[in-house]
C-alpha cells in the first residue's frame, strides 16, 4: 500500500460516498439510479473510444460483474427507500471488508497476517458500530417502523460490494488495462436500470428525468471516476486492504447525513469512526 494507492483509494472513498448521497437525496430512487447508470454509461462509452480493449480472459470477469453491479444497485436503492443514508450507507460499506478478506483468502489466495487481520477486524467493527448505533434510538419509540428490512437490504447490498470488489479484482488484473476495464463496465452495468425504468415509465419517464437530470449525470460521472480509482489500486495492491480503506466513506456519509440531511451524528458514531481510523492504521503498518 504506496502513498500514491492510499491517495487515490481515499479519493474513491470520498467521491463514492459523494454520489451516493446525490442518489439518496433524488426522492424517486428509479430515476436517481436511472441517472446515475445512464451517465456512468455515457463516460464509459467515452472513455473506450480512446483506451485498449480488455483481454479476452477478463470478460467473463467483466460480464458477472456486470450482474453483481445490477444487483448492488437494486439492493442499494431498496435501503435508501426504507432506511436513513447515516445508517443505510454505513452498513452496506461496512460488511463488505470482512466478506472481502474471506473471499480474497479463498479465491486469490491473499491471506492476511495477524496485523492486518485485526485490523481489517477492528475497521468493520468501527464501520458497524457507526451503523448499527441508530437502532438504539428507534427501539426506544414504539410507533416508530422497524428498521431491520432496512438493515437486511444493507446487508445484502454490502455482500453485493464484496463479491463484486472480488471479481473485479480478478477481472481487473487479467485485462491488461484498468482503463478499459472500467470503461466497459461501466457500459455493461449502465444500461439495465435506464432500460427497466423506460419499459416501465414509457412517456413520462423524460419528463420525469428533466427536474433532477443534472444531479443525477453528475452522481454517474462520480460514480465512475471512484470505480476507477479503485480498480486501479487493486492492480497496484492486495484487495482486502483496499476494500477496508475505501470505506473510510463512512465518516464522509456520516457527515453528509449530519449535515445535509439532519441525521444524528453523536459522540457513539464519533468513537466507533476513531476505532475504524485505528484498525486502517494497523493495515497500512504491514503495508
Amino acid at each position: 500500500m504506496t502513498p500514491l494507492v492510499v491517495a487515490a483509494v481515499l479519493i474513491a472513498a470520498l467521491t463514492h460516498a459523494s454520489w451516493n448521497a446525490i442518489a439518496h437525496g433524488i426522492r424517486d430512487q428509479l430515476l436517481a439510479f436511472t441517472l446515475v447508470g445512464g451517465g456512468g454509461a455515457v463516460c464509459g462509452a467515452l472513455l473506450a473510444g480512446f483506451v485498449p480493449l480488455p483481454a479476452a480472459a477478463a470478460w467473463p470477469y467483466l460480464l458477472g460483474s456486470a450482474v453483481l453491479h445490477v444487483v448492488y444497485q437494486v439492493l442499494l436503492m431498496q435501503s435508501f427507500r426504507l432506511g436513513e443514508f447515516g445508517q443505510m450507507y454505513p452498513i452496506a460499506r461496512g460488511t463488505a471488508p470482512l466478506a472481502v478478506t474471506v473471499l480474497a483468502a479463498v479465491f486469490v489466495h491473499e491471506i492476511p497476517d495477524a496485523w492486518a487481520l485485526s485490523g481489517v477486524a477492528l475497521a468493520s467493527a468501527g464501520l458497524l458500530g457507526v451503523a448499527l448505533w441508530g437502532i438504539r434510538g428507534s427501539a426506544a419509540r414504539p410507533d416508530a417502523p422497524s428498521r431491520w428490512p432496512a438493515i437486511a437490504a444493507a446487508v445484502a447490498t454490502g455482500l453485493s460490494i464484496a463479491s463484486y470488489t472480488t471479481v473485479d479484482g480478478l477481472g481487473v488484473r487479467a485485462s491488461g488495462t484498468s482503463l478499459g476495464y472500467i470503461a466497459w463496465l461501466m457500459i455493461l452495468e449502465g444500461v439495465a436500470i435506464p432500460v427497466y425504468a423506460l419499459a416501465t415509465r414509457r412517456r413520462e419517464l423524460a419528463a420525469q428525468l428533466r427536474p433532477v437530470a443534472l444531479r443525477g449525470l453528475a452522481g454517474g460521472a462520480l460514480s465512475v471516476f471512484a470505480y476507477g480509482l479503485v480498480l486501479w489500486a487493486q492492480t497496484r495492491a492486495p484487495l482486502a486492504p483496499i476494500a477496508a480503506l475505501r470505506e473510510s466513506s463512512i465518516i464522509v456519509g456520516a457527515a453528509i447525513g449530519a449535515l445535509f440531511f439532519k441525521e444524528r451524528f453523536g459522540a457513539p458514531r464519533i468513537a466507533a469512526a476513531g476505532l475504524m481510523v485505528v484498525g486502517i492504521g494497523l493495515m497500512l503498518h504491514t503495508g
